[in-house]
């Protein structure tokens, strides 16, 4: 079992944590905003791959969403593109923190 001071200890850190790290009105609003669009991201990819398959293709739905080839097209063109991104962050990051060779003379 906890002891009187484990749990004061970890209070006391909560109560720091929530001090410090406390976000602004402007970064909730950011997250939410974030949040909602990566639901309606995943909604409508999950209808797509998932739900679309078994609606007639005549029918009114099939207008909303693009064709199926994209539903691979897109991941990896964004994924590739993150790597990217990646690699060149490392890229920079490294080439900013090399030291300069000495010469010998």
């Amino acid at each position: 079992m906890n002891s009187p001071e484990t749990s004061n200890c970890c209070c006391k850190l909560h109560l720091f944590l929530l001090f410090v790290f406390q976000a602004t009105a402007t970064d909730q609003v950011v997250g939410y905003g974030l949040v909602a669009f990566s639901l309606v991201v995943f909604a409508y990819y999950t209808i797509w791959i998932i739900i679309l398959p078994f609606i007639e293709s005549d029918h009114i739905i099939h207008k909303y969403f693009l064709p199926r080839e994209y539903s691979v097209i897109i991941p990896v063109a964004a994924g590739l593109l993150l790597l990217l991104f990646v690699g060149v962050f490392i890229a920079i990051v490294t080439w900013k923190n090399r030291k300069p060779s000495k010469k010998s003379a």
